[in-house]
């Protein structure tokens, strides 16, 4: 199946964030706040409130990344090179054993990934796996562990409940920490295509509404919120046996949700 990105992501700017190395992936001009408490963090580890890089790497920003429906790595493995940590959550045991395969194959790893149904920030197996790699990297963390940085991709449409992912990916941010969520937008009956007949048991909702996720970013707590078309994405799908449905490329638009935490 063919599939083509159209537009790169114009990029969300708002009045207290910055702008992660564009080069991070395709799909997101991440972003981290300049809040007032961001900016005593950077100032406390480097005398300015500019983001700290690593001696070793000036590519490399100091945040820990949580990413929800890490599936095999595809985004995982852009991000890692370029911050401090990503834990990466998955339900699926094979997409975790591909995961950790491409894993096997670097020296010294700044990632992970566990197959777990994130519901609570202090659960043991987040916990556990966020205290491995502040090990490794020999920091002094107290717990519990939280992140600077919560991303997914093509995730939300296949979790039930909006507002409770939403409510955990809150808890488990530092304060002023920042989601960005990717995933294609729901513009319609037609978004049903996005997904062939046999692999749309088991997803939740076909593609995310802009007014619905805006909604329950802002009750759940998230400041500086923006929900926004960010890329269009061609792929091929299949006929179906409804009069007008053929095999044909379409169009389909995906949305950038940026929050921070307040």
């Amino acid at each position: 199946m063919r599939a083509s990105l159209q537009k790169q992501p114009p990029g969300i700017q708002t009045k207290s964030m910055l702008n992660l190395p564009n080069k991070l992936s395709p799909l997101y001009s991440a972003t981290y706040p300049r809040s007032k408490m961001a900016r005593a963090e950077v100032r406390r580890h480097t005398g300015t409130n500019d983001l700290q890089r690593t001696a070793a790497d000036p590519c490399i920003i100091e945040i820990d990344v949580l990413e929800i429906g890490s599936g095999t790595g595809l985004l995982s493995f852009m991000l890692a090179p370029h911050v401090r940590s990503l834990v990466g959550v998955d339900t699926a045991s094979g997409m975790i054993s591909a995961f950790n395969t491409k894993l096997a194959s670097l020296t010294t790893p700044n990632l992970c990934a566990i197959n777990h149904c994130l519901t609570n920030p202090d659960s043991p197996e987040l916990q556990g796996a966020c205290a491995s790699l502040a090990t490794q990297r020999r920091q002094k963390v107290e717990p519990p562990y939280r992140v600077d940085l919560v991303v997914s991709h093509l995730t939300l449409h296949h979790i039930p409940s909006l507002a409770e992912i939403f409510a955990t990916m809150y808890a488990c941010l530092k304060p002023g920490g920042v989601v960005v969520l990717t995933d294609y937008e729901d513009f319609g009956p037609e978004a049903i295509r996005f997904h062939p007949e046999s692999k749309r048991p088991g997803v939740e909702r076909h593609g995310i509404k802009v007014d619905e996720a805006n909604k329950i970013l802002v009750q759940t707590g998230f400041d500086e919120v923006k929900v926004e078309r960010a890329f269009v994405l061609r792929k091929e799908v299949d006929a179906e046996d409804v009069e007008g449905r053929v095999q044909e490329d379409m169009d389909f638009p995906f949305l950038v949700c940026f929050g921070t935490k307040r």
